[in-house]
């Protein structure tokens, strides 16, 4: 059952690369007591993910830091090593959270995989925005038209801060 707005995030764990190396995170230390603009992409370095979506935020950090977010994150059914290469190449290490989700389990348990295994992919994430206020999701933003991050976009999450 996919997650809705309302509803507390699944319990789960992310790798993250800090100065230090890989870091563990769990859904608490990303979102307890925070506000928290999250978005889910289906891989690091693909198209419309590295050309469309990522940018999208990456340009109105500003703008969503601006209205109250503590952090902005992304997610991908990748591992931290390609997550970790994929802010080095975009610049937007620092500015945006990477949260490498290497199994699926987070997006499994919201309900926000995807099969693409007919593409060679495997699982991967749906496409999808939400605003987070302390675990608990405060609108949800999934997208139907693959190849697209226009409901999912940085720029229909401002409207809804």
């Amino acid at each position: 059952m996919t997650i809705s707005v309302g509803d507390k995030l699944p319990e789960a764990t992310f790798k993250t690369m800090t100065a230090e190396g890989a870091k563990t995170l769990s859904t608490a230390d990303v979102f307890a007591g925070k506000k928290v603009v999250l978005f889910g992409v289906p891989g690091a370095f693909t198209p419309t993910c590295s050309n469309n979506h990522l940018p999208g935020y990456l340009e109105n950090h500003d703008a969503i830091a601006a209205r109250g977010v503590d952090t902005i994150a992304v997610v991908a059914v990748n591992d931290h090593f390609v997550m970790n290469a994929w802010a080095q190449a975009t610049g937007a290490g620092g500015k945006i959270l990477f949260l490498a989700d290497g199994n699926g389990d987070f997006v499994r348990a919201a309900g926000l995989d995807l099969d693409l295994s007919a593409g060679g992919l495997g699982t991967r994430s749906k496409r999808f925005s939400m605003i987070v206020e302390d675990g608990k999701v405060t609108a949800l933003n999934i997208e139907d038209a693959p190849g697209q991050a226009v409901e999912s976009g940085a720029a229909k999450l401002l409207e809804q801060l």
